[in-house]
C-alpha cells in the first residue's frame, strides 16, 4: 500500500464562529496593527471558504454566535480544549480577550459539556495541542506552565511543555500541527534548543518547516489524518506535506493574519 493511500481521515466536529466582528482595534502580538484596515467583507468571504472546506471533506461544523465589542471572538481555538467531551475552558492574558471566556463557557454549557475554568492564564488550543498520547503544551509568551499541571491533573493525559522564543509565534499552534496520531509538523527556531531536542525525540518522522512558511501561517493549519487544511502562502510546507502522503487544502485567511491568526486559529475541535 502506497504512504498516499495509507493515509486516512478521520471526521472532525468543529465549533467556530463567524466574524462579524472581527477587526484589529489593539495590538497584542506583533502582527496587529491597529494603522492596518482590514478588509471585513473579504474576511467573511474567507471564512465562509474555509467553511465550506471543511463541509465538502465531510467535517462537522456548528458555530458560536459573535458577540459585539470581542473582534478576536472568530479565534474559536483559543477558547478551550475538549478531549474526550471534557472541556478545560480559557483565562486570556490580554483583558481584551477575557469576556470571550464567558461567551464559549456559555455555548458549551448549552451543549451539555461542564466546563473546567482554568486558575491559571491559559489560552486553549492556541497552546494546547493533542498529539497522540501526549498534549504538546506551548508556554513564552501567553499560557503559562502553572496552566498545563492544571491540564495534566484535569484530563490525566501527560502534558509536555515547550518553551516558544520568538514573538511571532506567541502560541503553539502558530509554530506546530498534528498531522495524525503518530506524527507532527513544526518550525525548530519557534522553540528552545532544549525543547527541540524534545521534539525530535518524540516525533523523529516530523515534517520540518522553514521560517517563511511558518511566517506565511503555514503551520496554523488543520489536518483530518489525510487532508491538511493550509494556508497557500505556504508553498514549500505543502511540497512537503504532499510527498508524505498528504493532501494539502489550500483556503486563504490573509485578512485574518492581520490580528496574528490563520485556519487552526479559526477552528476550535470539539473530540
Amino acid at each position: 500500500m502506497s504512504v498516499l493511500t495509507s493515509r486516512v481521515p478521520r471526521p472532525r466536529r468543529f465549533l467556530v464562529c463567524e466574524p462579524r466582528h472581527f477587526d484589529v482595534h489593539y495590538a497584542i502580538n506583533p502582527w496587529m496593527r491597529t494603522d492596518a484596515p482590514v478588509d471585513t467583507a473579504l474576511a467573511a468571504r474567507q471564512w465562509e471558504a474555509l467553511m465550506c472546506a471543511y463541509r465538502a471533506h465531510g467535517h462537522t461544523v456548528e458555530t458560536v454566535p459573535p458577540v459585539p465589542g470581542l473582534p478576536d471572538m472568530v479565534f474559536a481555538a483559543n477558547s478551550a480544549l475538549v478531549l474526550a467531551g471534557r472541556v478545560f475552558g480559557s483565562l486570556f492574558h490580554a483583558p481584551q480577550r477575557r469576556p470571550e471566556s464567558t461567551a464559549y463557557e456559555t455555548w458549551f454549557k448549552a451543549a451539555g459539556f461542564d466546563v473546567y475554568r482554568p486558575e491559571s492564564v491559559c489560552e486553549g488550543e492556541g497552546d494546547l495541542v493533542p498529539a497522540g498520547p501526549y498534549v504538546l503544551a506551548g508556554t513564552g509568551f501567553r499560557t503559562t506552565r502553572a496552566a498545563h499541571q492544571e491540564v495534566q491533573e484535569y484530563f490525566g493525559v501527560p502534558t509536555i511543555s515547550l518553551q516558544l522564543v520568538d514573538p511571532h509565534f506567541y502560541h503553539l499552534d502558530t509554530a506546530l500541527f498534528v498531522l495524525d496520531e503518530e506524527n507532527i509538523a513544526y518550525y525548530p527556531e519557534a522553540f528552545s534548543p532544549g525543547c527541540r531536542e524534545v521534539l525530535a525525540r518524540l516525533f523523529p518522522r516530523a515534517v520540518l518547516a522553514t521560517r517563511a512558511d511558518a511566517m506565511a501561517f503555514g503551520l496554523n493549519s488543520v489536518s483530518d489524518g489525510r487532508h491538511v487544511f493550509i494556508a497557500p502562502q505556504a508553498t514549500g510546507l505543502i511540497g512537503r506535506l504532499a510527498a508524505e502522503g498528504y493532501v494539502p487544502v489550500p483556503v486563504d485567511l490573509s485578512e485574518f493574519h492581520k490580528a496574528g491568526g490563520g485556519i487552526k486559529c479559526c477552528t476550535q475541535e470539539i473530540r
